[in-house]
């Protein structure tokens, strides 16, 4: 009655229990193990259980099976183990010997338990940290958890090879700001004070290694609140070297072809330019011959002679500023951001170019703005822009016969928080069939243009946070804008240093 009532309840255990004697044969198995392998009791009793399990895994559970025998301890082992219809799934299982009172084994207990779900968990889970680890290394970006109350600091592998630290040694914030480029330190006490704030944290800086190579890091981490309810960051850093060198480069081309176009423009206001620098030479020539004759005179007049002294010297200042312009206008150097009068920067083109316009018919009409607010820009960079749309306004007019060549540069207030300046001409119009080439490098409709100047403004004005368009008028001709920003919007853009970055026009004529 006993013995019944005892395997009535092994026969309700979850598990797949079975018995054996203390040399290993099996002597029981509840109808669960025999229901789910399919074997009768008695192809089961001694070794028959062997049958069902995996080929690839019997060798190591006997080599455990045995070690159990000789060692008379409990343990547990896996494998996988045959259903009835075949399909194999993974048990763990668990031996627990049961000794009399001089410790000797009078029976060994086991129960097999169902394992396949968790298995298949646990090698999804490899195989994601395994794809996770590989995308760090393709994509050179490392993960990170930092707690900054405690100072724990948890790190993927990608981020010690990143900082070239050796794989699992302790990490720091000292030992992470002993990595830092000195003059990006600023970055780590500031990230501790934000921290601190449970602020979201962004930075870009360097390393430099030990072998003397520098390293550009995007770091992002975001803040959340852990179980004790302080705050603890996750988040990635990336390499980004090659793509900070390849911008730098990038820059240096930009800013090289940007020198290209102002010397090509060069061309267009020669005459103006002789026009501009002749006029002054030619009054230092008369006043110092003027000069000259008064001196020489009978009865010299000194205070006519002071006279013409000062109107040469007036004419030379002249001259060494028109030259001054046009260094600043051509010179091949870095951006040199400053607050800047757009109308005044506009008057100084406008004084260039006058000549050549006059040359061309065109007349041209100012119509600035009373009170603009200054820009953070470059002005140099600023001129090359205006200076290009007014020498592309005129070349519009070229073949217009039958109306009067005006053109009209306009400053304005732009929404709330940019100035404008607009070029209106009275010319050839946007043609659709181009419109969407016109800004594209290299592209261009004049028999001798070489397709930048478009192109290298629309750069120069991104680089300024601004955007440069086009719009065909309600009449002939079309109008050429652009608007940068003044104030809190201008300091969110940075402009890297000689390069303009970007073009932006919407229309559709020569340049």
């Amino acid at each position: 009655m006993e013995r019944e009532f005892s395997r009535v309840i092994l026969d309700a255990l979850p598990g797949l229990v079975w018995t054996a004697r203390p040399d290993g044969h099996a002597d029981f198995f509840n109808q669960r193990w025999l229901d789910y392998s399919g074997l009768t009791e008695e192809e089961a009793m001694g070794l028959g259980w062997q049958e069902v399990v995996h080929p690839e895994d019997l060798p190591q559970l006997l080599e455990y099976w045995s070690s159990r025998l000789v060692s008379s301890a409990a343990g547990q082992a896996e494998a996988r183990v045959r259903r009835f219809d075949g399909v194999y799934r993974w048990f763990q299982f668990r031996t627990n010997p049961m000794t009399n009172a001089s410790g000797q084994v009078i029976r060994w207990c086991g129960i097999n338990t169902d394992i396949e779900d968790q298995k298949r968990a646990e090698q999804e889970l490899l195989r994601s940290e395994a794809f996770l680890a590989h995308g760090e290394v393709v994509s050179e970006t490392g993960s990170f958890l930092w707690r900054p109350e405690t100072g724990e600091i948890r790190w993927s592998n990608q981020l010690y090879r990143i900082f070239e630290f050796e794989l699992g040694t302790p990490v720091t914030t000292e030992r992470i700001a002993g990595r830092i480029h000195p003059e990006d330190l600023w970055v780590s006490e500031d990230m501790v004070n934000r921290a601190q704030a449970g602020r979201g944290l962004r930075y870009e800086y360097r390393l430099l290694m030990s072998d003397g190579g520098i390293k550009h890091l995007h770091f992002v981490g975001r803040a959340t609140l852990d179980q004790e309810g302080s705050f603890e960051y996750i988040g990635t850093i990336q390499n980004v070297t090659e793509r900070r060198l390849a911008e730098q480069a990038l820059s240096k081309v930009r800013s090289e072809l940007a020198h290209v176009a102002r010397v090509t423009s060069l061309n267009a206001l020669t005459a103006s330019i002789a026009h501009e620098v002749n006029q002054p030479l030619s009054g230092i020539v008369t006043n110092a011959s003027t000069c000259l004759r008064m001196l020489a005179a009978r009865r010299p007049n000194i205070e006519g002679a002071r006279e013409t002294a000062r109107r040469t010297i007036r004419d030379g200042n002249r001259a060494s500023e028109i030259i001054s312009r046009l260094r600043a206008l051509f010179a091949n150097k870095n951006a040199a951001i400053e607050p800047l009068d757009l109308n005044d920067a506009a008057r100084e083109v406008i004084a260039l170019s006058v000549h050549e316009l006059q040359i061309s018919g065109v007349v041209l009409r100012q119509d600035f703005a009373d009170d603009l607010p200054a820009v953070p820009g470059d002005r140099t960079q600023l001129q090359q822009v205006i200076l290009n749309l007014i020498l592309n306004a005129a070349d519009a007019m070229n073949e217009v016969t039958d109306r009067p060549r005006s053109l009209v540069v306009r400053t304005q207030r732009h929404k709330d928080d940019q100035v404008r300046l607009d070029v209106q001409d009275c010319g050839i119009g946007i043609d659709s069939k181009i419109a969407g080439k016109l800004f594209e490098a290299f592209f261009t409709t004049k028999s001798k243009g070489m397709g930048i100047g478009l192109s290298v403004s629309r750069s120069i004005v991104e680089s300024h946070g601004g955007r440069l368009w086009a719009m065909a008028n309600d009449g002939p001709g079309a109008t050429f804008s652009f608007a940068i920003p003044f104030g809190d919007e201008a300091r969110s853009w940075p402009i890297a240093p000689g390069a303009p970055v970007g073009e932006t026009h919407a229309g559709g004529r020569s340049r």
